[in-house]
């Protein structure tokens, strides 16, 4: 058997993923599809051609023990034909682990392994092994990559997977942009949360209220705010040292929230820029406006508690945010 080069030109890349039960075949099989691949596992042998046969999306599947139908010569047979069409580039990647790590998993997690399920084959998790890793033997033989997770932390694994299959020029880190009102509540989703309400507010100028940020008028007007620029080359300089940082540490999706008070005027702005300065900086980002969402339910009540004469007044603010908007003027006046 020849390996298959996963970067040949034209051909689609189908990643095999196998190996010993505990040994993290699930989280290479996450870490392929934040790369785009589209998983499944452990679909039966006999469905696996097929499987690879239609589309032009990347895919991996997880074959092992569990798979149904499962034989290593039969899917070694597979292997081979797979390898054989000119239309996909396949790999064979095989998980394993030292004894002594596999055994403490399981003894941490509490599972059984599936071939320790009891009666006639017992429950020992040590024979299960054992049976598993003979049984595997032809496929770690066969394998293109042989990756062992015993002492390997997820990241590593991560940066080694992406390092073999990231598709050229796909992007490490996926950045998603918010703008919001805080009295909305904060987006559930949002890893960093910018909160920018000191700035100049166009809502008080009666010209540039039923615009948004993204008009140029109302533009102009908060960045004449003389704390604007020395924000900015704040914000922008932590970020910039920031997202190597976690794509360094593997993550793949990062969401940063801009908020204000009405979530049409600063935050837009702001949230416009970002984005702008992000891909001018070569990463792959995304902007949303929630408050400017026809499809964004208003709440019926305050996402925050609205007792006692702070919780009142920021439930006031949730059902009219202009009437925030006045407060907010009235709280910054000296």
């Amino acid at each position: 058997m020849t390996a298959s080069d996963p970067s040949q030109p034209g051909a689609r890349p189908v990643v095999l993923v196998t190996g010993l039960s505990g040994a993290g075949k699930a989280s290479i099989l996450r870490v392929l599809e934040d790369l785009s691949f589209e998983t499944v596992d452990n679909p039966p042998l006999r469905v696996l051609e097929e499987l690879v046969g239609d589309g032009d999306q990347p895919i991996a599947a997880g074959i092992d023990t569990r798979t149904r139908g499962f034989s290593a010569p039969e899917a070694l047979i597979t292997l081979e034909r797979l390898r054989r069409r000119p239309d996909i580039a396949v790999s064979l990647v095989y998980a394993t682990a030292d004894d002594a790590v596999l055994q403490r998993r399981y003894t941490e997690t509490r599972r059984r392994h599936p071939l320790a399920p009891g009666g006639s084959l017992g429950t020992r998790v040590s024979d299960g092994i054992a049976r598993e890793k003979a049984l595997l033997e032809p496929l770690r033989d066969a394998a293109d990559m042989v990756i062992d997770t015993s002492e390997l932390p997820l990241a590593s694994l991560r940066k080694q997977m992406e390092q073999r299959f990231r598709p050229e020029g796909g992007p490490p880190l996926l950045i998603q942009v918010m703008s919001f009102a805080f009295p909305r509540g904060l987006p559930r989703d949002a890893d960093l949360v910018f909160d920018v309400r000191f700035l100049r507010n166009p809502y008080y100028d009666l010209a540039l209220r039923p615009l948004t940020g993204r008009e140029p008028t109302v533009a102009a007007h908060i960045e004449a705010d003389e704390a604007f620029e020395p924000f900015w080359r704040n914000l922008t300089g932590f970020l910039d040292q920031l997202l190597p940082r976690y794509v360094a540490e593997g993550k793949k999706y990062l969401t940063v929230a801009i908020g204000c008070t009405g979530g049409r005027h600063r935050s837009v702005l702001v949230s416009e820029r970002l984005a702008a300065h992000l891909r001018e900086a070569g990463w792959r980002a995304d902007v949303t406006h929630r408050e400017l969402s026809p499809a964004e339910p208003v709440p019926a009540k305050p996402s925050i508690e609205t007792t006692g004469p702070a919780g009142a007044q920021h439930a006031a603010a949730a059902a009219s945010p202009s009437a925030a908007e006045g407060r907010e003027a009235l709280s910054n006046t000296p």
